[in-house]
């Protein structure tokens, strides 16, 4: 197959800036590489593919989008952010905490509230960069302790409304102060929920609390309630943390919760025996709990390939981007998953479609949400790149070219839009 740039085409090109069109008029974007290598023509009609044809059975189209063969890929998802501790939109600050975990928390709470932006325009600059690298769901998780109470939650709230065209935003509210060590945050946690959180967050259970019974009982029960999943962000190594699976496991299975809860890092699993990674991978696909992971350079990494394997759903995310807890990051999902998958030393381009399902299908599987791909009837919702298949567009994390959600140009050449026209 010929590169992208030497592609043939068909029918008149128009530039990326051709006239909008209102969105229940049909629209057609022409050779359009697509993952399985054929070359064909979108047309969209009221934010949805309304039909899919070979370019070769193409009339021609004067004021068609021309892609010139540019590969075309669903729009990506991004399992685990925290839009409210972003540093995006300021001037750099050097980081300023410490190594450990509790001193990046005491940082953070004593920087966070000094920040010129508020927590809702710092997240819309996330949620804007996200998308401009073809993102278009996001899980984030939110700070809910009793020094600020629902502030960060109130911001990012703000956020997701003001960004709703942009992308789906579930959100997590996050204990990171602990639960059974902070009295009044299971209130605030429930009072999270009822403000317009999507799911009850944990942390550390053993470590944070020393009361894992006392915070997984507390979390369960206000998820099991509210008809809400839950998501624990467990950084515990060894057998203490599979402890905590064990015990997550337990209460998601006795609670009829299978597939609506998730374990964050699950660190431990990459510090065991193979044989106990296979015994827990197989306690985790029986009670549906499912595993995200951000490929942490500083813990093992999770056995992602043994997990699929067993039936677990494995899913990826950013986590932290250029914050208190860490300067890097710049909130591709793609370039997350290249190197999640360079970590997990995936090479073959099978290996890399593996990679690739950790921030598309399984992702939103993953989330309980049902995936959008590149076909008729489904939402117009794609980004575009320079490459000849999916391998190559995760080994080089191209600029996305454009970017449409929903029939919505979010972005054009990784640059966001300043305001969003049909395709």
């Amino acid at each position: 197959m010929p590169p992208p740039s030497s592609s043939p085409t068909h029918g008149k090109k128009k530039s990326a800036s051709a006239p909008a069109r209102t969105p229940d008029q049909p629209r057609h974007v022409d050779n359009a590489l697509l993952a399985d290598g054929r070359l064909v023509r979108l047309t969209i009609r009221d934010g949805r593919f309304d039909a899919i044809a070979p370019m070769a059975d193409a009339p021609a189209c004067a004021d068609a989008l021309d892609l010139g063969g540019l590969l075309v890929l669903p729009l990506l998802v991004d399992g685990h952010l925290h839009l409210d501790k972003t540093l995006l939109g300021l001037p750099w600050m050097p980081h300023a905490a410490g190594p450990t975990r509790a001193s990046r928390i005491e940082t953070e709470l004593g920087l966070m509230p000094t920040l010129p932006l508020s927590t809702a325009e710092r997240a819309g600059h996330l949620i804007r960069a996200c998308a401009a690298h073809g993102t278009g769901t996001l899980r984030t998780h939110v700070d809910v302790e009793p020094q600020n109470g629902l502030k960060a939650l109130e911001g990012v709230l703000e956020a997701r409304a003001a960004h709703r065209d942009w992308a789906q935003i579930q959100i997590v509210a996050f204990p990171q102060t602990g639960v059974m060590r902070a009295p009044g945050t299971l209130e605030l946690l429930d009072a999270a929920i009822a403000a317009g959180a999507d799911l009850v967050g944990g942390m550390d259970p053993c470590e944070v609390d020393c009361d894992p019974a006392g915070q997984l009982n507390g979390i369960f029960a206000i998820a099991h309630r509210r008809g809400v999943g839950v998501d624990v962000h467990l950084h515990e190594s060894d057998e203490l943390g599979l402890f905590s699976i064990r015990e997550i496991c337990k209460r998601a299975k006795a609670l009829g919760m299978q597939g609506h809860v998730t374990i964050s890092h699950g660190f431990c699993l990459g510090h065991v025996s193979e044989s106990k990674a296979r015994a827990t991978a197989d306690l985790m696909a029986a009670a549906g709990v499912n595993l995200v992971t951000h490929g942490a350079a500083s813990h093992p990494l999770p056995p992602l390939a043994l997990l699929r394997e067993h039936g677990v759903t494995v899913f990826a995310g950013n986590d932290n981007v250029r914050d208190i807890w860490s300067p890097y990051g710049t909130g591709d999902a793609l370039e997350r998953a290249s190197l999640i998958g360079w970590r997990a030393d995936w090479r073959t381009d099978a290996q890399m479609m593996d990679a690739f399902d950790l921030v598309t299908a399984s992702a939103a599987r993953g989330m309980g949400l049902t995936f959008s791909p590149v076909a008729v009837g489904e939402a117009a919702s794609f980004f575009a790149v320079r490459a000849g298949g999916v391998a190559e567009a995760l080994a080089a994390r191209p600029v996305r070219e454009i970017v449409v959600r929903g029939g919505l140009v979010l972005a054009r050449g990784g640059v966001s839009s300043q305001s969003l026209v049909s395709v």
